[in-house]
């Protein structure tokens, strides 16, 4: 194994040379298009903190060794793309050039330019005192265009910072949608501008009494902000109509007896609903859904679905409908769990398949009137689950997962009548029921993820567990250095 990079690039190669090393005239060169201006902040900062030498940006190459240039093209071929590949799938492509003098980043996009800078990031050497990255020749896609993970916050709280980590580390393996779970039984975590009673009477309640929280709409815009700096998309879930115990606790006008219900602290799941019959319900719909809309840019807002166990179907497709409307009146396209498909909800919507327990054939019907599909399989990318009984947290209803586990597995083969162009990617899921700190999450996260992000990303060919296994041995003590905890694996030399 020459080439330690995760996910796995479809071609690269090691040529004969010497390093490219970080020294005081290294400098990042964006060229003529402003596009890049943003995108070179974020590398120069990466690059200083890697090296502890300050990085400058500049806007024109002078040819002298040590530049670090950053190049957008709409040449596929550069890439080595051929022109009929889905322009959806090709974002994020990139051409990696590593030799002594420089380095050339080369893409179609601003997501393809951090993805090269993310490889380079990998390939470094630090033993010897300096930065080297060696020689290298790469040209890399995506295989599916949804690389994403699921971060709970409603049933534990983690504050922006913990987000900003997670994000992070999500950069670094080439995911590109952060799917924030804010709402649920136990928390409510998102101050809309319209219902401040949510956040204010929901916001502090978690599992177990532990302490709650929620992000202000400064929080939260940070968040959003820092993410698209990465290129990550930020997605907002607001589960419903069940799921909703939080807004029946801050609100209540959504119950039948018009009291707030008791908070909720345990960890059950479908014994809270919405009502279809009350003119409350509806309002509440139009004011969460579009102020969650207009405060995030992403183009999808998730409207939850999953797991209402206490209602009859003609009500849960009326409240799924109007979640829908409100939505979409908003100008955004919609995401619920696998239990939507039931539920015509017409194009632009993407289901997130979670269990075969409840049978994929209304997925496949979905698929077949235009949705997407997302997938989630929770045994295979439910990272709450633990490794192993000695784990010291998280879940087992889906089995333990081990790092093998997360990654031998085929996207295409979850459900095997489902044609490959209406799966839209891959997504973990982490709920935090079970977890009360960032040393917890990451444990759990981590290395699992990143055997997540090579199955979304890489293509079936170039996939090979120990090979990967190898690799993530020299990944894993970057996490280290950066104050993350993760798992040792007894299935990986160390």
């Amino acid at each position: 194994m020459e080439i330690a990079v995760i996910p796995a690039p479809v071609r690269a190669a090691s040529p004969p040379g010497a390093p490219f090393v970080l020294n005081t005239g290294t400098r990042i060169v964006v060229g003529p298009d402003p596009a890049t201006a943003a995108i070179a902040t974020v590398v120069a900062e990466s690059l200083t903190r890697l090296g502890g030498l300050a990085v400058p940006t500049v806007a024109k190459d002078s040819s002298e060794p040590g530049a670090v240039v950053l190049r957008l093209t709409d040449d596929r071929s550069v890439l080595g793309l051929s022109v009929d590949v889905d322009a959806a799938r090709s974002m994020g492509a990139y051409r990696l050039e590593v030799s002594r003098d420089r380095v050339v980043v080369t893409a179609l996009d601003l997501p393809g330019l951090l993805h090269g800078v993310a490889t380079l990031e990998q390939t470094s050497d630090r033993t010897r005192g300096s930065v080297r990255f060696p020689p290298l020749v790469a040209t890399d896609a995506p295989r599916f265009g949804w690389r994403g993970l699921s971060l709970d916050v409603a049933r534990h709280f983690f504050d922006v910072a913990a987000v900003r980590k997670v994000i992070d580390v999500m950069a670094g393996l080439k995911l590109n949608v952060l799917h924030l779970h804010l709402t649920d039984d136990q928390g409510w975590r998102l101050d809309v501008p319209s219902r401040p009673e949510l956040a204010a009477r929901s916001g502090g309640t978690a599992v177990d009494g532990d302490p709650g929280g929620y992000y202000t709409v400064e929080d939260y815009q940070e968040i959003v902000a820092y993410a698209q700096s990465r290129c990550i998309t930020v997605i907002p879930e607001i589960d419903v109509p069940g799921h909703v115990n939080a807004a029946l606790h801050a609100c209540g006008e959504l119950t039948p007896s018009g009291e707030p219900a008791p908070a909720y602290t345990g960890i059950g799941v479908g014994h809270s609903r919405l009502h279809a019959d009350l003119e409350a319900t509806g309002n509440f719909l139009h004011d969460v859904f579009t102020d969650v809309a207009a405060l995030t840019p992403g183009h999808y807002v998730h409207i939850g679905g999953d797991e209402v166990l206490t209602m009859r179907p003609a009500e849960y497709a009326s409240l799924v409908q109007a979640a829908a409307t409100h939505v979409r009146a908003a100008g955004k396209g919609v995401v619920g769990w696998q239990e939507i498909a039931k539920t015509p909800l017409g194009p632009d919507t993407v289901v997130q398949y979670w269990t075969g327990a409840q049978g994929a054939e209304p997925v496949i019907a979905a698929a077949q009137a235009g949705a997407q599909v997302l997938l989630s399989p929770a045994h295979k990318v439910y990272l709450d689950m633990k490794y192993d009984d000695e784990t010291p947290v998280g879940l087992v209803w889906a089995g333990h997962i081990e790092v093998r586990d997360a990654y031998d597995w085929e996207p295409l083969d979850v459900i095997p009548e489902l044609p490959a162009e209406c799966i839209v990617g891959v997504e973990a899921g982490i709920w935090s029921e079970t977890i009360r700190s960032v040393d917890e999450l990451f444990l759990l996260l981590l290395p699992r993820l990143a055997a997540v992000a090579e199955v979304a990303w890489s293509r079936p060919e170039t996939r090979d567990w120990n090979d990967f296994a190898a690799r993530l041995s020299v990944l894993a003590p970057r996490w280290t250095e950066a104050g993350l905890s993760w798992y040792r694996s007894p299935r990986v030399q160390w």
